[in-house]
Parts: structure tokens; C-alpha cells; sequence
């Protein structure tokens, strides 16, 4: 069990059996009455957003969770499948569990499953990845000085603002997190 003291950014944290991490917390002392901490919380589930209070040493669970490294097989039906590298055992998630993070999966990555009392509940991918550009316009010689961007479709299906000078079958590091253009690679 974690109590207030314990808790800090990132902590993932159990309550009414399902799973959340702290997004943010605020210890405060009032002048007058006991201390409390106000958070706000995500669910690891869902991905929805709570603000909560809890009283100076109020105590909460420690979530049942498990972490996998698993690599992606393929894509049917809106169903991604992902294989164990250890003990080979296959298992496939729908659209809706991976959030943004489909937008991110080539076949053969690995990736991390992150499982909630055994059940899998979603996905983690590289802070950075490579994707090739299947599509975009080329651009106009001379339009590079106003620092101008064009749309480019990825090999995932993913549309990102890149500078003028991508060109079709260019590979580009992309940042997970934001979603954005980083660079392009040679």
C-alpha cells in the first residue's frame, strides 16, 4: 500500500480496482484543520482524467500490473496482434485499447504490453520512431526561407507536418510522445 507521503509524479496507484497514475499532485497545509494532498489522476484503462483529495495519510493500493516486452505482428481487422518473444504465446488487441500508439507500429517492433491483473490494458512504444513518408507534394524551390511545412502520409497511415524539402520514400524520425517531425534520416 502507498500512503500521501509517497506519492509523486508518475506513481501508478489502484482505486476501486482500477489502475491510475498521478499526474499531478499538490501537498497542501491549511492554516487551520488537517493537512491534505489534491491530485489529478489518469486511468490506465480508460485514459480519462479525475481530480481527487486525499487526507494527510490516507493510504491506497498498490495496482496488480505487469510489464511485457512483445513484438508486433500485424494489423487485421482492427485487431493487432503481438507474439511473446519468450514463450511464443500470441495475443491481439482491438483499435480502441492502443490508443495513440497504433499510429506508431511497424511489424516487427517491440514494444511494451503493460497487463492489469493479467488482462492487457495497453501499449507502450519507442520515445522515438522511424517511419518512411508514402505520400506527400513535392515541394516548391525557393519557398524555404518562411520556414513553411506541407503534410506527409506515413507507411502507418499517420499524417505529420514536415518541411518542404521531404520527398516521398524519405524515412523520418518521428517523437512518440508529441507526435511531431524531428528530423529526417539518412
Amino acid at each position: 500500500m502507498y500512503s500521501t507521503p509517497d506519492f509523486r509524479k508518475g506513481l501508478k496507484i489502484e482505486l476501486n480496482g482500477e489502475p491510475f497514475i498521478i499526474a499531478d499532485f499538490l501537498h497542501v497545509k491549511p492554516g487551520k484543520g488537517g493537512a491534505f494532498v489534491r491530485t489529478t489522476l489518469k486511468s490506465l484503462i480508460s485514459g480519462n482524467v479525475i481530480d481527487r483529495t486525499f487526507r494527510s495519510g490516507e493510504k491506497v493500493d498498490k495496482p496488480d500490473l505487469e510489464e511485457k516486452q512483445m513484438q508486433f505482428l500485424y494489423e487485421s481487422d482492427g485487431e493487432y496482434h503481438f507474439m511473446d518473444s519468450e514463450t511464443y504465446e500470441q495475443l491481439f488487441l482491438v483499435e480502441g485499447q492502443l490508443g495513440d500508439a497504433r499510429n506508431y507500429l511497424q511489424e516487427n517492433v517491440t514494444v511494451t504490453l503493460l497487463f492489469h491483473n493479467g488482462k492487457p490494458i495497453g501499449v507502450d512504444v519507442p520515445i522515438f520512431v522511424e517511419l518512411t513518408v508514402t505520400a506527400t507534394e513535392p515541394g516548391v524551390r525557393g519557398d524555404t526561407a518562411s520556414g513553411a511545412t506541407k503534410p506527409a502520409t506515413l507507411e502507418t497511415g499517420m499524417t505529420v507536418q514536415v518541411p518542404l524539402f521531404v520527398n516521398e520514400g524519405d524515412a523520418l524520425k518521428i517523437d512518440t510522445r508529441t507526435g511531431k517531425y524531428l528530423e529526417r534520416v539518412r
